[in-house]
C-alpha cells in the first residue's frame, strides 16, 4: 500500500471529520433558537455589518452566490432577514436583518462560550485550537486562490 494513501495520513479526513463533529456539537444550540449552521454563518456576517449585498455575504463565507441565494430565501421566509433591490444597481440585492434576526443575536451570544466549554471539558489544551486559526486561514486563502 502507498503510504500517502493511508487514511491516517490524510489532512482532508481530519478537516472533514473535525468540521462534521463541530457542526454536530453546535446542533443543540441552533435547535434551541430555530436555525441551522449555514443560517448561523449568514447571521454572523450580518450581525457584524447589516445591509450587505448578496455578493459580499457569499464572498465573506467563501461560497458562490447561487449557493447563498436559496439560503437567504429560506431565511427571508422565516422572517430573519429581508432582501431588497439595490438603489444604485437594481440587479443587486441588499440583505438586511429583521427585528427577529437582530433579536437572535442576543440568544446566540451564549453559543461560542458554550461550545468552548464543551471542548475544554474534553481537551487538555484548547489553546492549541486557537493557535491553529492562522494556519487554517492560510489554508482557506490558499485553496480559495487556486479556484
Amino acid at each position: 500500500m502507498y503510504e500517502q494513501l493511508k487514511l491516517d495520513n490524510q489532512l482532508c479526513f481530519r478537516l472533514y471529520t473535525a468540521a462534521r463533529l463541530t457542526m454536530q456539537a453546535y446542533f443543540p444550540y441552533f435547535e434551541k433558537i430555530g436555525i441551522t449552521y449555514p443560517q448561523y454563518l449568514v447571521l454572523l456576517v450580518l450581525w457584524e455589518k447589516d445591509h450587505q449585498p448578496v455578493n459580499d455575504i457569499a464572498h465573506r463565507l467563501h461560497l458562490e452566490t447561487n449557493t447563498v441565494t436559496p439560503l437567504l430565501q429560506r431565511m427571508e421566509k422565516q422572517g430573519l432577514l429581508t432582501r431588497k433591490r439595490g438603489k444604485e444597481d437594481s440587479r443587486q440585492r441588499i440583505v438586511s436583518l429583521t427585528k427577529h434576526g437582530k433579536e437572535l443575536e442576543e440568544k446566540a451570544k451564549e453559543i461560542p462560550g458554550g461550545l468552548a466549554q464543551k471542548l475544554s471539558d474534553k481537551m487538555e489544551n484548547i489553546n492549541c485550537l486557537i493557535a491553529a486559526i492562522p494556519a487554517l486561514d492560510q489554508l482557506i486563502e490558499g485553496l480559495s486562490q487556486s479556484k
